[in-house]
């Protein structure tokens, strides 16, 4: 769990080197030779090591929490553009299918991608390009699904309203996918990085989050009260109280059964805020303090307005490519999507850097980042099959959670994706989520919301924020970002050619505030003179510069099974960008299969024989 929790031998609080020893070897101690991270405390479990397996399960469902958060905020956002704000039926099955969906892109990400202990799931990148395709005035929902009164959710006519919108998002995601695929699994990422830098980053993530203020005010002003203690608890558990340890009751080591310490507030802020507040709700509903007429204030905070649901959802669904019909596709979406293509590109690679600093990895090198960003493609044209409305990525947050559990093994986050796989054909799971109420939903996107932002700004460190030059740049991005989307909503009339495939690409794209915010930061950011120091991108290029082939690298970032090393590939393969090379600098050789299965049972090396690491 915590980097405290588990524990066998410390009841009182544990100092950073104690943590979790117990579970290396049986006595104690530390593997030899284990790796330890970059950072200044020591890893529990570096990425090549296997914790115990109830360690791999009880860490895995920490990750699942962590990222739950995001993995639900996606579907009930889209949820009313989708014509579904009154079916938490359907809802329901969309977070599902996410759950699923993130689960095998998880895996195939830890196996066949990047090989970092990462985990995928739904992006907030493609949220506002896929708002903006709904906006336009083909798919805006018609007037009388926004009256509950109206819905029937079961009628033909209600279903084929909000599938043929998921299947035009759905094509959409799939061809963008494609273009995520050819610039990963081509090398070009590596080429586009050389153009890309903080200006151009800071105020596209900014503007993933900034321009749902909307939907997230509207959501938590169905009742304040409810959504400001919500803000309330997550604040108070994951700043104030985040350092407390709570005594929780352990079982393992000599002592068997007795109390440890466990960062329970640090771990679960969101879950523990979000539970507390559903408690209330269920309170005031079961007390009648919220009112019980549709039309008053705070009727959505009712526990019992959606409590149907967990009596429809079945048991166990499964869900498949293609549940929702054949997907369609238009030009406009497919652009759109591609702007979200981009930017979540960008972050994933700042994520594996960052990931393999808190793991205690090399730096990725770049076979291993165009493998990733491709798998991440293909994990896409999965996500857009499935039906889920959104794509995936990698996700910063549990990259954060590995800095604070210290314990970076891979077969953690196999773990995870596994947990996403059961979570998501177990149906009741889905729809207890789809009955969180309203204003609950609202107070966990404005906090969220807010952090993504800080996120992208946060970028801007490396570069020099005293020069005018890049205050310019940014501050006239982000205005931009927020500005031409507005002007462009109000007066879309204003930019018709006549051509309606055109019209409809022009006005997703200037809708998009990250794509406008991004693409003029990154237009003035290498136009305007600026030294590389200046720019940021000197830091930038010294990190990327770092990911050279050691054998440490080909031993972390090598493809699993032995493909790829000398008695499983073929020389053609050494030309393709995402694939492992043999050679490991300064004439290191690279892992041979056939030597790891012949080698001697005592573990020693015959005499002459290439030295091979497991």
């Amino acid at each position: 769990m915590s980097s405290a929790i588990t524990s066998c031998e410390h009841p009182e609080p544990l100092r950073d080197d104690d943590v979790l020893n117990c579970h290396n070897d049986g006595q104690g101690r530390k593997k030899p030779g284990q790796a330890r991270s970059s950072s200044s405390s020591p890893l529990i479990y570096s990425i090549l090591d296997v914790p115990p397996w109830y360690l791999c399960i009880l860490l895995g469902i920490q990750h699942f929490l962590t990222a739950l958060g995001g993995l639900v905020a996606v579907p009930l956002i889209l949820a009313k553009d989708l014509c579904l704000q009154h079916d938490p039926l359907t809802q329901s099955y969309l977070i599902s299918t996410i759950f699923f969906v993130s689960g095998l892109c998880t895996l195939l990400q830890v196996f066949l991608g990047v090989r970092l202990p990462i985990l995928q799931g739904g992006t907030f990148a493609f949220v506002a390009p896929s708002l903006a395709m709904l906006s336009l005035p083909a798919w805006k929902c018609p007037e009388w699904t926004f009256n509950a009164s109206l819905v029937n959710t079961s009628s033909p006519e209600f279903t084929e309203e909000w599938q043929k919108r998921i299947r035009e998002l759905q094509g959409a995601i799939m061809v963008a996918s494609c273009v995520q695929m050819l610039v990963g699994f081509s090398g070009l990422i590596g080429f586009l990085m050389r153009f890309i830098g903080p200006l151009t980053i800071a105020p596209t993530i900014s503007l993933v989050a900034l321009p749902l203020f909307d939907s997230a005010g509207n959501n938590a002003g169905i009742h304040w009260g409810i959504a400001a203690m919500t803000i309330f608890l997550i604040v108070l558990f994951s700043q104030y109280l985040k350092n407390v340890a709570v005594p929780v009751p352990v079982y393992g080591g000599e002592k068997k059964c007795h109390m440890s310490k466990f960062y329970l507030f640090q771990v679960f802020p969101v879950l523990l805020a979000l539970c507390i507040s559903w408690l209330l709700c269920f309170v005031l509903t079961v007390t009648n303090a919220l009112p019980t007429a549709p039309t008053a204030y705070g009727h959505l905070a009712r526990t019992d307005t959606k409590g149907n649901v967990l009596s429809q959802a079945p048991w166990f669904r499964f869900p498949y490519p293609g549940q929702w019909g054949l997907p369609t596709i238009s030009l406009a979406g497919v652009f759109g999507i591609i702007a979200g293509v981009i930017s979540s590109m960008v972050e994933s690679v700042g994520d594996y850097y960052a990931c393999a600093r808190l793991v205690g990895a090399p730096p990725p090198p770049r076979h291993a980042v165009n493998r990733g960003i491709g798998i991440e493609g293909l994990g896409c044209l999965l996500a857009g099959a499935w039906g889920t409305g959104n794509g995936t990525t990698s996700y910063s947050e549990n990259v954060g959670a590995l800095g604070i559990t210290r314990v970076g093994s891979r077969m953690v986050m196999v773990a995870a994706g596994c947990l996403l796989l059961l979570m998501g054909v177990f149906g009741k799971i889905g729809a207890a989520f789809a009955t969180i109420p309203t204003p609950v939903i609202g107070g966990m996107f404005l906090v969220m919301f807010g952090v993504i932002t800080a996120v992208g700004i946060s970028n801007l460190q490396y570069v020099d924020m005293n020069s005018s030059r890049n205050l310019f740049i940014f501050g006239f991005s982000v205005y931009c970002g927020l500005a031409i989307p507005s002007w462009v909503n109000n007066n879309s009339e204003k930019l018709q050619t006549g051509i309606l495939q055109l019209d409809q690409v022009i006005q997703v794209l200037l809708t998009t505030g990250m794509f406008v915010g991004g693409f003029l930061g990154f237009l003035l950011d290498n136009t305007i003179p600026g030294s590389l120091e200046e720019r940021g991108l000197l830091v930038w290029n010294q990190i990327q510069e770092e990911s050279e082939e050691t054998t440490k690298a080909l031993e972390v970032y090598r493809l699993p099974c032995g493909i790829g090393t000398k008695s499983c590939t073929s020389p053609c393969t050494q030309y393709l960008p995402f694939w492992p090379r043999l050679e490991a600098g300064k004439g290191e050789r690279g892992m041979n299969l056939l030597a790891c299965l012949f080698q001697d049972p005592s573990g020693e090396r015959p005499k002459g024989a290439t030295e091979t690491k497991l």
